[in-house]
């Protein structure tokens, strides 16, 4: 199995353990490491919808927590007519935290898309762009 179809499967697995009663739109992801590591996550939906968080997010953040931080590609898998990508407040969280990746976006119908997640965000906020003529940012 190629790693394309690991980290779908991957996905496709994470997605099964999704708490979506709202949206009824379970999403899985599967983060892959530099080292051949796998992880995986689910969106976890709750009543007031801005405390809900997306796969994507679950899977960066297991990842950082477990002490890595540098990655290869993502795969997003959700039961839709077109491949799934990651919604804006995702690949913001992704550049931050994993930079220059794959995604692999993915339906139930095996349908799949691979772009650099430089395309999904083309001018992505990062530390750089924290400087201000007033030294706001830069307390001295």
């Amino acid at each position: 199995m190629g790693i394309t179809n690991e980290l779908i499967a991957a996905a496709t697995e994470a997605r099964e353990k999704a708490y979506a009663p709202y949206s009824r739109f379970p999403v899985g992801a599967a983060l892959l490491t530099t080292e051949g590591e796998i992880y995986r996550g689910a969106n976890m939906e709750n009543i007031s919808s801005g405390l809900t968080i997306c796969a994507e997010r679950v899977a960066a953040y297991t990842a950082i927590m477990n002490g890595s931080y540098h990655f290869t590609t993502l795969a997003v898998v959700g039961d839709s007519y077109q491949p799934v990508f990651p919604c804006g407040a995702c690949r913001q969280v992704l550049w931050e935290l994993a930079g220059e990746i794959e995604v692999i976006a993915a339906n139930l119908q095996d349908d799949l898309l691979t772009v650099p997640l430089n395309t999904l965000l083309p001018h992505p906020f990062s530390p750089a762009s924290l400087t201000s003529p007033r030294q706001y940012f830069h307390q001295e």
